[in-house]
C-alpha cells in the first residue's frame, strides 16, 4: 500500500468511496489528484479537465448508486477521476497504449461506463433515452448527464434539452462549468440559493402555488413573470427554466460538503433538472491552472526533468501538417483579404493560433458546432468571400449533410483543409479514416493527399484557387521534406494529375523486361511504399488526387504491369482503391489489385505505429502482403538487390 494514498488505496469501487465521511472525502480528492498527476506521467492523457472534475465525480458516486443510476460523460476528457473509482485507478497509467484503459468511457470496459463518448455534446441526448427507458422499463433509476460549457455550445445538446423539457423526463443535466472562474456569485448567497432552489419546501411551495394560480391566469403570468426576474437578476438560469428545467447553481465545484447537499436535495426532484457548477480546470496543479489550454492533455514523462534537445538548425527542423497549413494561411491571406478562417473549436490544434491574432476580423471560432460551421463557410461563400474550413476529420462527420446540402449541390468555393486523417492514439472515436469514402461520392467535390509539407501547401492553394468545393486531407505526423526548400509562393498543381515517385528499373536485376508491381498511393503511405519499392524494383506513383482520379495514369499502370497495389489510411470500402478499381471497370480493363487500407472493424488505440501495425499498415505487414499476392502471379521469383 502506498503510504501517499492512505484513504485512495481503500477504494476499490464506489461502495468503499460510501464508507468514508463527508469530512474525509476533501482530503480523497486530494489524493486522487496527486496520483492522477504521477499516473499521467507515466502514460501521457488528459490532464486539466481531469483535475477539475475530481470533487464532482466524488460527489455524483458518493450520492448516486452507480452503475444502477447512469453516469453520462460528455466527451470523456474529464473521466478518469470516474475510472478510478470503479476499479480501473491501478491501470490508469496504461490509459491510450495498447492493451491499456480506453482513453475516454467505453461500455465494453466497465459497467460504470454507462455510454460510451469521445465526441462532445451527445451526454444529454444518451441520459434522456436512458430516462425514458427506465421509465418504460418501471425502474426506478437516476440519469444523470455530465456536460462541459464547451459541450453546451452544440446544437445537438439543445435539441436534447428541448426534447426533454418537453417530455418532462426526470432527468439531471449537470454543467460542469470550467471557463468561468469563481467569483462573487459562487459563494454564499449562491450557496444559499442552491440549497433553496434544490430543496423539497421551496419545489413543493412552486409547485403548488401555480396549481392555485392556474385558476387566476392573470394572476399567474405575473407571478412567472416575477419569478424569472427575479431569478434571472442573480443567476444565468433562465434559459433552462424557459426550456423546461428547474435550474439550480451556480455552485463551487470544489466544496464537496456542498456538493453533496445539493446533489443529495436534487436527486429526487420530479421532472428536468439543471444543476450548474463551476470548476477549475488544472485544480491542484498551478500551471495547468495557469493555462488549461496547454495542459488540455500531456505527453509521458511531462514531470521529468526538462533534457536540452540538440541544437537543430531551424531550417531543417520538422514541422507538422497542422503547423504547414497555418503557416499558409497566414501568407495567403496577406494577398487575399477575402479569404477568412473558420474552426468548430479547434484553434490550437489545426493551427490557426497565429491567424486568429493576424486577422481576428477573418477568424471565426464557433464553438463546438460543425455543422453550423460548414453552412456559415456556404454563406460567405455565396457572397465572394473565400472560406477555409480547418476541422478534425472524425469532426467533419457531423457535418455531412451541411457539406452535401448547402455546400456542394450549390457548388460553392468552400476549402476543407481536413486534419488528424488516419489513425491517432485516441482510438477510434477520433480516428480520421472514413473521409475519402464519405467525400468521393459527393458530386463537385475535388479531394487531394499529400505526401510532403510542400505539396501539401501547392494542394491548399489549389484548392483556394478553385471555383467548387475542394478538400485536402493530411494526418497529424510531422512533414519528411525541408521546410528551407518549400516553394515560395507555393504553385498549384494541375487538376487530377498523378505523378511517379520512383519508376521501375529493368536493368535492376529483373529477369523480364516487363514491370511487375506498382504502388498507387493515396497520401503519406507513400514513404514506406518508396522503400519497399527499391527491395521489390516497383513504380511508385504519388496519386495526389482521389477525385478527380488520374485514369490515363490508371489506364497505363494496368496496361503495363503485373500488379497494382493500392495504399491509403482510409476504410478500404469506398475508398480510393475502390476508385482505382470503379476506373478499371469502366475501361474494361483487368490486372489484379490489392487494395491496402484500414480494415472492416474498429482498431483498438495505442500507438500510431502500433494501429498501424494492427491494420496492416507497417512497412513490414505491407512488403508481406504484396510479396504474397504476387507470388502466384509471377511464374518466376521476385529478385533483391
Amino acid at each position: 500500500m502506498s503510504p501517499g494514498y492512505p484513504l485512495l488505496d481503500n477504494i476499490f469501487l464506489p461502495d468503499d468511496l460510501k464508507r468514508l465521511s463527508i469530512g474525509q472525502l476533501p482530503a480523497l480528492a486530494q489524493e486522487m489528484r496527486a496520483f492522477l498527476i504521477e499516473s499521467l506521467n507515466q502514460s501521457g492523457g488528459h490532464f486539466a479537465a481531469n483535475l477539475g472534475s475530481v470533487d464532482l465525480t466524488i460527489a455524483l458516486h458518493y450520492v448516486f448508486n452507480t452503475p444502477y443510476d447512469r453516469l453520462i460523460w460528455d466527451v470523456g476528457h474529464q473521466a478518469y477521476p470516474h475510472k478510478m473509482l470503479t476499479g480501473r485507478k491501478n491501470q490508469l497509467s496504461s490509459i491510450r497504449q495498447k492493451d491499456g484503459l480506453a482513453p475516454f468511457p467505453r461500455r465494453e470496459e466497465s459497467d460504470y461506463d454507462s455510454f460510451g463518448v469521445g465526441h462532445s455534446s451527445t451526454s444529454i441526448s444518451a441520459a434522456l433515452g436512458m430516462s425514458i427507458a427506465a421509465q418504460l422499463n418501471h425502474e426506478n433509476r437516476h440519469s444523470v448527464a455530465i456536460i462541459g460549457d464547451g459541450g453546451m455550445t452544440a446544437g445537438l445538446s439543445f435539441e436534447a434539452l428541448n426534447h426533454a423539457g418537453d417530455l418532462k423526463a426526470n432527468l439531471l443535466v449537470i454543467l460542469n462549468d470550467n471557463e468561468m472562474s469563481i467569483s462573487e456569485n459562487v459563494g454564499a448567497l449562491s450557496k444559499y440559493l442552491a440549497r433553496i432552489l434544490s430543496g423539497k419546501a421551496y419545489t413543493t411551495m412552486r409547485s403548488g402555488g401555480k396549481k392555485i394560480l392556474s385558476h387566476i391566469p392573470p394572476i399567474l403570468e405575473l407571478a412567472k413573470r416575477t419569478e424569472e426576474h427575479l431569478k434571472g437578476m442573480v443567476m444565468p438560469g433562465t434559459l433552462f427554466e424557459e426550456l423546461g428545467f428547474n435550474y439550480v447553481g451556480p455552485i463551487d465545484g470544489h466544496d464537496l460538503p456542498e456538493l453533496i447537499r445539493t446533489l443529495n436535495n436534487i436527486k429526487d426532484l420530479p421532472g428536468p433538472q439543471f444543476l450548474h457548477v463551476i470548476t477549475k480546470k488544472g485544480k491542484g496543479y498551478p500551471a495547468a491552472e495557469l493555462d488549461p489550454i496547454k495542459f488540455h492533455a500531456v505527453t509521458k514523462n511531462y514531470l521529468a526533468p526538462a533534457v536540452q534537445p540538440a541544437v537543430v538548425p531551424p531550417a531543417i527542423a520538422p514541422k507538422s501538417f497542422s503547423t504547414i497549413f497555418g503557416e499558409w494561411l497566414c501568407e495567403t491571406a496577406v494577398t487575399d483579404s477575402r479569404i477568412v478562417g473558420i474552426t468548430p473549436a479547434m484553434r490550437e490544434g489545426s493551427g490557426l493560433v497565429n491567424f486568429a491574432k493576424q486577422f481576428p476580423e477573418r477568424y471565426f471560432d464557433v464553438g463546438i458546432a460543425e455543422q453550423h460551421s460548414v453552412t456559415l463557410a456556404a454563406g460567405l461563400a455565396c457572397d465572394k468571400i473565400k472560406p477555409v474550413v480547418a476541422i478534425y476529420s472524425s469532426f467533419l462527420q457531423r457535418a455531412y449533410d451541411q457539406l452535401i446540402h448547402d455546400v456542394a449541390i450549390q457548388n460553392l468555393p468552400v476549402l476543407f483543409a481536413i486534419d488528424r486523417a488516419g489513425v491517432v492514439t485516441d482510438g477510434p472515436t477520433h480516428f480520421g479514416t472514413f473521409d475519402l469514402s464519405f467525400l468521393r461520392c459527393i458530386p463537385n467535390m475535388v479531394i487531394m493527399t499529400p505526401t510532403t509539407g510542400n505539396e501539401c501547401r501547392q494542394m491548399l492553394t489549389t484548392g483556394i484557387a478553385l471555383n467548387c468545393p475542394s478538400a485536402v486531407r493530411y494526418p497529424r505526423d510531422n512533414c519528411v521534406d525541408n521546410p528551407a526548400e518549400f516553394e515560395t509562393p507555393p504553385n498549384t498543381i494541375p487538376l487530377g494529375k498523378a505523378v511517379i515517385a520512383r519508376e521501375y528499373n529493368p536493368t535492376q536485376g529483373a529477369e523480364s523486361t516487363r514491370s511487375k508491381i506498382a504502388f498507387l498511393c493515396f497520401g503519406t503511405l507513400i514513404h514506406p511504399a518508396l522503400n519497399i519499392a527499391q527491395r521489390l524494383n516497383a513504380t511508385v506513383v504519388n496519386m495526389r488526387f482521389v477525385k478527380p482520379i488520374d485514369e490515363t495514369m490508371i489506364i497505363t499502370i494496368a496496361k503495363q504491369y503485373d500488379l497494382i497495389v493500392t495504399l491509403e489510411e482510409n476504410v478500404i470500402q469506398g475508398g480510393a482503391g475502390s476508385a482505382v478499381l470503379e476506373t478499371l471497370h469502366l475501361h474494361q480493363l483487368t490486372c489484379p489489385v490489392l487494395q491496402l487500407g484500414i480494415p472492416d472493424y474498429f482498431v483498438e488505440h495505442g500507438t500510431q505505429q502500433d494501429m498501424l501495425k494492427a491494420c496492416g499498415l507497417d512497412e513490414k505487414n505491407i512488403e508481406q502482403a504484396v510479396r504474397q499476392k504476387i507470388a502466384p502471379i509471377m511464374s518466376t521469383e521476385i529478385k533483391l538487390d
